[in-house]
């Protein structure tokens, strides 16, 4: 299986957590998850300016039928919507999602922009 496979959404954020384009497939049509990495990002920026915890590269935010991977890219943050499974979140995949491009999705026929 390859990771986009594993996609059923995706989000960008700009860097200051602002949320940017959304894609979605017909699994995970409900787009409640996006409000909660947003506060997930709002959280990370309270934290940096108050606690100055620096280095912040990914954070893992699961659900009862998804879980979300929360990457930060040069100019944006990416949150990929997965489905569960054993070992999705190995390393491998995290350094995949590092360098993800959304224009996979963007021709991927499963995804539609929300």
């Amino acid at each position: 299986m390859q990771y986009t496979d594993m996609i059923v959404g995706a989000a960008v954020f700009d860097l200051n957590g602002l949320p940017k384009e959304y894609f979605i497939t017909s699994e995970a049509a409900n787009m409640c998850w996006v409000q909660t990495i947003f506060q997930a990002l709002g959280l990370r920026s309270l934290l940096m300016s108050s606690l100055r915890v620096e280095g912040f590269q990914h954070a893992t935010i699961r659900g009862e039928a998804y879980c979300a991977l929360v990457v930060k890219q040069k100019s944006q943050y990416t949150a990929l919507l997965l489905q569960p499974q054993e070992d999705v979140l190995a390393d491998a995949l995290i350094q995949w999602a590092q360098s993800f491009q959304l224009s996979e999705l963007k021709q991927n026929p499963r995804f539609q922009a929300a």
